[in-house]
């Protein structure tokens, strides 16, 4: 690793430890020539993640997408936040478990739902009815029941 300071090529770790994403590996480096200290993270590298939407166009991965939509589904209920990661977390290790180049979107929601059904029915119902675009109240009275069997 070169130093950022001088350029030098002969750095040492002096430190290593989780982050605190436990994703990643912070080390704490000192430069051989000048001395200076500075920090670098180590993380996995990831295949690239392509999302087919409805209409087939394609996108990238974006955990963030997943994280509003659960967020949104599950406003002004008593979900916690630390519930919330918990359930993106465990969704996005399912896609990439499944070791794909491409996934699509349905596949996704389909997750999403999965997870928010056994969270909280509401949240559920609520981000249903966003990703399955209920046109009537018939449609939503449909999926109420289904839920409440």
């Amino acid at each position: 690793m070169k130093c950022p300071f001088c350029n030098h090529e002969n750095t040492r770790v002096i430190d290593s430890r989780p982050a605190e994403d436990n994703n990643s590996i912070r080390r704490r480096r000192v430069c051989d020539e000048c001395g200076k200290r500075f920090t670098t993270y180590e993380k996995v590298e990831t295949i690239p993640l392509i999302i087919i939407k409805k209409d087939n166009n394609r996108e990238t991965y974006d955990r963030a997408k997943i994280e509003a939509g659960v967020l949104r589904a599950c406003h002004k209920r008593p979900v916690s936040a630390p519930a919330i990661t918990h359930l993106v977390n465990e969704v996005e290790n399912e896609i990439f478990n499944m070791e794909e180049k491409e996934i699509s979107s349905q596949m996704i929601g389909e997750l999403v739902m999965n997870k928010l059904k056994d969270l909280d029915a509401v949240a559920y119902v609520r981000f249903a009815s966003v990703y399955r675009e209920f046109k009537d109240v018939n449609t939503f009275m449909d999926e109420l029941k289904k839920v409440l069997e």
